[in-house]
């Protein structure tokens, strides 16, 4: 399966407009991968973030490998530093699952990550962690400091109590005591399921960027 996409080049660098079908497949392997690391018995809600994210990826890796999904063009990389411009001297983010698309990179000989998934472990009955989940992760993506020439990107939430309306439910409040309540997560266009919700960020420095957001519980439904 080919994936289509749309790229130009804005500020020294292409900008990155993935179409609805790259983001649903994104999303979709992402469930896929999930559902692979809840096999292991080590992935629960006492792992450390970064352990539980290197299970993601890997889940999502197999995923892909076997066949399971239709499309073939999709790499899923290693955890990588970033450059909010092309500019930069030094890197000044990491992101945590990066992905990259054959297409994309053929075509134009983009280096950098075409999407970008930044995880975050999250709790609808934890102010705390649902406070790093906008600061830490959306305003990261709003300041331009992830995916800054991209139209799209993708945020993984690590359910440790909960679910994903209850946990979407306390980010949402947080945005609206930060006078945000346009940028509400709702939920997804792409993928009528519970566990996918999405969110529209303005930025300074580009066009809005649409974030999609996957709640992942350690207990499958």
């Amino acid at each position: 399966m080919s994936l289509p996409f749309d790229v130009t080049v804005v500020a020294g660098r292409r900008f990155i407009n993935l179409w609805p079908e790259i983001a649903t497949a994104i999303l979709r392997t992402v469930e896929a991968g999930w559902t692979l690391a809840l096999q292991s018995s080590q992935l629960n809600t006492g792992a450390g973030e970064v352990e539980i994210t290197e299970r993601l990826r890997e889940g999502m890796r197999c995923a892909l490998d076997s066949g399971m999904l239709p499309w073939k063009t999709m790499k899923v990389l290693p955890g990588a530093e970033s450059s909010s411009r092309p500019d930069a001297a030094a890197p000044d983010g990491r992101i945590d699952i990066p992905i990259q698309l054959t297409e994309i990179f053929d075509q134009f000989r983009v280096h950098d990550p075409h999407a970008n998934i930044e995880c975050k472990r999250v709790s609808g009955g934890d102010a705390h962690l649902c406070r790093e989940y906008v600061v830490e992760g959306i305003d990261r993506f709003q300041s331009g400091k992830y995916s800054g020439n991209h139209s799209t990107g993708f945020m993984a939430g690590y359910l440790i109590a909960g679910d994903a309306k209850s946990a979407a439910t306390r980010i949402n409040k947080g945005l609206s005591q930060r006078s945000r309540s346009a940028e509400k997560l709702r939920p997804s266009n792409l993928i009528v399921d519970s566990w996918v919700w999405e969110s529209l960020h303005p930025r300074t420095t580009n066009s809005p960027i649409v974030l999609h957001h996957a709640f992942l519980a350690f207990v499958q439904s």
